[in-house]
């Protein structure tokens, strides 16, 4: 898995659905400025003073040289596009390790999703355009033994131009995004989603003060940002502070209600504290988001199908798709099924549904570097291939 890293248990990828959250634990918590302020060090912490969206002389003079005073709207739009993704101007690569700024990116031509994002939007905005953040959560991941391992988000950009048109400008890795959960954010929300990919890219060497620092960061900039919280919990046990380790995870549950991995990650922690009645409640709540998760079922139908349990599969696909309707992966799943139960007109029933929902998700997200689309509003959002896509909303 490739894209932004909104870290959860631990584990990244590139952070519902409506009948997934409110995991529902009442933990009795209530937040203590005291604790946080030993947590975040308010009373030392200086945060550095970061733009990210700020362009130095070489980007403006780049777009002056590139884009005509009086080239606006869609025309503008298509223009940028061209510019980054084209191998005849910035030909901007795809890097999962790439957190940079937006003068950071056009020197080093390369990005992950937020990276891309704050380049196109710092041009965008320069050029006269409105657009800003926007997240979309990334498809939940499981391992073999059905242990939630990872939930997670994507960022894009989401533009308008005039009063009903909109478009979408997104670098698309190979991530399986959840639909219609896309959210604007603000720009002091995507600078906390910055130091929080920091913060856990020296999480995962090891290098504990500075995820700290880059921790308290990110909530300086958004203080009820949950992951950023539920990865604070990990810095903590990591620094063996286990009173501020479940601090930290507690505030992320109650900060997020459907955050499975802050519960996931409080089980594990009660279960290493010796305290099996709580690491119990917290896997019931976690077991019980599983059981109402389409792609949970789905995972557990891919697992039976290629074991060769057709009857069991068919079941977990149907299960999928009693909870999610719209996900064309489902039913061609299912239509897979019953044709190796010997059932080829059903078959051809669900593959057909599977490629009519696709090509409606395809309009809103469909790989392709030169590609600009306009869709119907109504389209539903879906996952694609490498690749950059502009997808237009009117």
């Amino acid at each position: 898995m490739t894209g932004l890293r909104f870290i959860s248990v631990l584990l990244w990828v590139c952070l519902g659905l409506a009948g997934c959250g409110l995991l529902g634990v009442n933990s009795g918590f209530k937040p203590d400025p005291e604790v946080e302020a030993e947590i975040l060090g308010e009373s030392a912490i200086v945060v550095p003073q970061l733009d990210l969206l700020a362009l130095d002389d070489s980007v403006l003079a780049y777009l002056d040289e590139h884009i005509p005073a009086d080239m606006a709207n869609w025309e503008l739009v298509h223009r940028l596009q061209e510019l980054l993704f084209s191998p005849d101007y910035l030909n901007i690569q795809y890097d999962d390790t790439a957190n940079f700024t937006a003068r950071e990116t056009f020197a080093e031509r390369r990005a992950n999703c937020l990276s891309l994002v704050n380049l196109y939007i710092a041009m965008a905005r320069s050029r006269g355009l409105s657009v800003d953040y926007q997240t979309v959560q990334v498809r939940p991941i499981w391992n073999q033994r059905g242990e939630l391992v990872v939930v997670s988000e994507h960022i894009n950009a989401l533009g308008r131009v005039g009063v009903a048109g909109r478009y979408v400008l997104d670098f698309t890795p190979e991530v399986r995004l959840q639909r219609q959960t896309d959210t604007v954010i603000s720009d002091e929300q995507a600078l906390a989603l910055y130091y929080n990919n920091l913060a856990v890219d020296y999480l995962v060497q090891e290098q504990l003060e500075q995820a700290l620092q880059h921790m308290r960061y990110a909530l300086a900039a958004d203080p009820e940002l949950a992951m950023a919280w539920n990865n604070l919990g990990s810095v903590w046990t990591r620094l063996q502070r286990d009173d501020l380790a479940e601090y930290s995870y507690l505030k992320a549950a109650w900060l997020d209600r459907s955050s499975a991995s802050a519960y996931n990650n409080l089980a594990r922690f009660y279960s290493q504290q010796g305290e099996p009645e709580k690491a119990e409640r917290y896997r019931r709540a976690v077991e019980s988001y599983n059981r109402r998760n389409p792609y949970y079922h789905y995972m557990l139908g891919n697992l039976a199908y290629e074991e060769g349990e057709y009857d069991s599969a068919r079941e977990h696909f149907e299960q999928a798709i009693a909870r999610y309707d719209l996900e064309p992966d489902f039913h061609l799943a299912l239509g897979m099924t019953h044709q190796q139960l010997g059932d080829e007109e059903r078959y051809l029933e669900l593959a057909q549904l599977s490629v009519a929902l696709r090509e409606l998700g395809d309009q809103t997200y469909r790989a392709g570097q030169q590609q600009v689309r306009r869709i119907d509003t109504r389209s539903v959002l879906r996952s694609t291939g490498r690749g950059f896509s502009v997808r237009f909303d009117e």
